[in-house]
């Protein structure tokens, strides 16, 4: 699927060009870890026992909201990878910024499930590749019951800029334009006295061709699911709630990284201190 640049440049001006306020109305700010998982390490025939951090922000304004986060990952690489270096690191990053229509234009735009539609401006960013993304598209608002939130976008994929053909390690070149759909949500429930929540997101990018430093290489569809289930600790030992939580985050990326018959099937411990 081919997105042409002119798309990109509309939804980024109708997303600067959108009514603002000068403070959030609601903010949520959390730093997590994630670690004694092994994942598979794409390129290198092999896996690593993998450790993330995560800081991320969560936002709403009278108009919209924002959300991003940055991917601290460290990885020690198992003997079966075919990789020079025993251990490595790498930076991840992913901004949205959504812009509700029924907020901006004043009207009710909801239907069935629906409750809201905007205009989502997105970006991606991997340093480790000297490549970044941008995904200009549309978000519907769900009224789910129990949900705290639930939301599907459909963006556009874009590459943009991209490394040197000439780079000593792995960088992207170029990509043809894609696609993606991606589910998120978070719903809260009790067990007795304790406060749980099922959260995270279903996203599928549709596959593209890749120019790399070694080569034109064929990317396959994937599939990236990452539900979290919480507890909230804080709350079970009576500090306050809503502020310290453990769990465990499952992984399941089918062909991770659009490379054919790679697959992540991994539960990690996580942990999270909410601001």
């Amino acid at each position: 699927m081919k997105i042409s640049a002119p798309l990109t440049a509309l939804a980024l001006t109708a997303a600067l060009n959108a009514p603002m306020v000068s403070a959030e109305i609601w903010g949520n700010t959390e730093v997590q870890l994630q670690a004694l998982g092994e994942l598979e390490r794409p390129g290198t025939g092999g896996t690593a026992d993998t450790t993330i951090i995560t800081f991320q922000h969560a936002g709403g304004w009278e108009y919209g909201d924002n959300f991003f986060f940055m991917d601290y990952s460290r990885y020690s690489v198992n003997n079966d990878a075919n990789f020079p270096v025993a251990d490595s690191s790498e930076l991840y990053g992913e901004w949205y910024s959504n812009f509700s229509l029924g907020a901006i234009s004043g009207n009710d735009l909801s239907f069935g499930p629906v409750k809201d539609i905007g205009v989502v401006a997105g970006f991606n960013f991997a340093p480790e590749v000297d490549s970044a993304w941008v995904l200009p598209g549309v978000r519907f608002a769900l009224d789910l019951p129990g949900f705290a939130f639930a939301q599907i976008d459909v963006t556009g994929y874009i590459h943009q800029g991209g490394g040197s053909a000439d780079s000593p390690v792995f960088t992207v070149v170029d990509e043809d334009s894609s696609f993606m759909v991606d589910f998120a949500w978070a719903y809260p429930f009790k067990i007795g006295s304790t406060s749980w929540s099922i959260e995270g997101h279903l996203e599928y990018i549709d596959g593209r061709t890749q120019v790399n430093n070694f080569g034109t290489t064929e990317l396959e569809s994937w599939i990236l699911f990452q539900p979290q289930i919480r507890l909230d600790l804080g709350e079970v030992l009576g500090q306050k709630a809503q502020r310290l939580f453990v769990g465990i985050e499952y992984q399941y990326w089918k062909n991770k990284l659009g490379e054919k018959g790679t697959d992540d099937n991994t539960a990690q411990f996580l942990a999270v201190w909410r601001f």
